[in-house]
């Protein structure tokens, strides 16, 4: 299970997927969105991707996650679209068969995230919009 949405994401859901009888951990990172950046009040963020890359990367990402940690099952889900204060963007379920392999895959994930998939994220505030500046994507 790895995805774009543009509903909420239900985290509940996403762990119930990577549920396994052989796992005895199941790490979480819920990437929410606050209210400022670079010392300014962000009022919403927005996020754009390109859905058939990103999901394809998602995938890519979760092979290399389990060829890296020996780990059961990954769910990814990044929402886009419009999003408020405290809302979740990102959430990544890991289950693994010892906590520190299921943090360290977690980990892996989201910097690969972060590192090489097109999303993009346009920040809100009370006097104008930009979009955020980050790593190109490496592909």
């Amino acid at each position: 299970m790895a995805y774009i949405t543009t509903e909420r994401i239900d985290p509940a859901r996403l762990i119930e997927a990577v549920k396994s009888p052989s796992s005895g951990a199941i790490v979480t990172f819920s990437g929410t969105i606050r209210n400022n950046s670079g010392g300014r009040e962000v009022i919403r963020l927005e996020y754009e991707a390109n859905i058939p890359l990103a999901e394809r990367l998602f995938d890519k990402i979760k092979n290399e996650a389990v060829r890296k940690f020996p780990i059961d099952n990954v769910s990814i889900q990044h929402r886009i679209g419009l999003h408020e204060m405290g809302e979740i963007s990102v959430f990544i379920a890991v289950s693994s068969p010892h906590r520190e392999e299921g943090f360290s895959a977690c980990r892996f994930i989201i910097d690969r995230i972060k590192e090489i998939v097109p999303i993009w994220k346009k920040e809100h505030f009370n006097d104008g919009t930009e979009w955020a500046k980050g790593n190109p994507v490496k592909l």
